[in-house]
């Protein structure tokens, strides 16, 4: 049973006790104050209780990491500074994931001057923002930086170097930059993990 309709027979359920009670106050059997829930509960369906369950324990669940976009506001100013610095533009991508595998991740980008190479001749051009993910789906699958030639590249991979990665306290930092050499693109890569990871 759907929990929007579960909820909606409790509460009829709880009508139908408090009426119950008021046209038959000395019976000795009528719902006492207090023990309704869990007679409620017992008269639901068997497929509505699980629902319930599950809604509270979701409305309970904390954030994994309920600083991700502060700290990842900063550690991409961290770069974006960085490139700067180094004459560069391109992608920057920051994530992070809990535990020794990801399941799910938490990331966020900005471009830093351009998001492409146009093309030009018999250059096809460059996709920056596909390149530093590229260079971030496979750190997450390796926990290696890109480009580490830990196995060889698969479908969607390029294996260039520019992403690195570090283990934290609950899970993996990882930051990733395409659109400069690739010792330009490790160095803004590493100026935005020291920040994101800071306290990690």
């Amino acid at each position: 049973m759907p929990l929007v309709q579960s909820l909606r027979l409790l509460a009829a359920l709880g009508a139908l006790a408090a009426l119950t009670q008021a046209a038959a106050p000395d019976d000795p059997v009528r719902p006492r104050p207090g023990n309704f829930t869990g007679a409620a509960m017992r008269l639901l369906p068997a497929a509505a209780a699980p629902a319930l369950a599950a809604a509270g324990s979701q409305a309970a669940a904390p954030a994994a990491w309920s600083g991700f976009d502060q700290a990842a506001d900063a550690a991409l100013a961290a770069m974006r500074k960085r490139a700067g610095e180094l004459g560069i533009g391109g992608v920057a991508v920051v994530a992070w994931f809990e535990g020794d595998s990801i399941q799910s991740w938490s990331s966020k980008m900005i471009v830093v001057v351009r998001l492409k190479d146009a093309p030009s001749g018999d250059n096809k051009g460059n996709n920056l923002l596909a390149i530093a993910y590229s260079k971030a789906a496979e750190m997450a699958d390796t926990l290696q930086a890109s480009g580490s030639k830990a196995r060889p590249p698969l479908t969607g991979e390029f294996g260039w170097q520019g992403g690195v990665i570090v283990r934290g306290q609950t899970g993996y930092c990882l930051a990733a930059f395409s659109g400069g050499k690739s010792e330009d693109d490790v160095q803004t890569s590493q100026a935005g993990l020291a920040e994101l990871c800071r306290g990690r």
